[in-house]
């Protein structure tokens, strides 16, 4: 009984896979041949990565590359803005201030200059 199952079974995945086999055919008939090569066991998987990459994915990932570049320079430079305005109203409340008295405001102020700060710094490395 468990011989006729395992038969049944192995005509009807032999049936399937001639199915597939013949429709591969019909597709491969009418499909250009892009690349049969096998890749080389000695090469690396980022090297193969390196080799498949066509150019113009090399330019996609080029352009994105730059936007990225682009829009973080701009929050650096929006950042900036925002240190200077900072510092000014820093300096305003200092001014007021005499040496017995320092304002709470000073206090956040510096703490808001210095957060911002190291905030653009970061950026600056290359993080976000």
């Amino acid at each position: 009984m468990k011989l006729a199952a395992t038969s049944r079974r192995f005509f009807v995945l032999l049936f399937a896979g001639a199915l597939v086999l013949l429709e591969l055919q019909g597709l491969a008939a009418g499909a250009q041949v892009v690349n049969t090569q096998v890749p080389d066991a000695s090469e690396s998987g980022s090297q193969r990565q390196r080799d498949a990459d066509s150019p113009w994915t090399l330019q996609q990932k080029r352009d994105i590359t730059k936007k990225q570049n682009e829009l973080r320079q701009q929050d650096i430079k929006k950042d900036t803005d925002q240190l200077l305005e900072l510092a000014t109203e820093l300096k305003h409340y200092v001014d007021k201030t005499n040496e017995n008295i320092i304002s709470l405001d000073v206090i956040k102020k510096a703490e808001q200059i210095e957060k911002l700060a190291k905030s653009v710094k970061e950026k600056m490395k290359g993080g976000n």
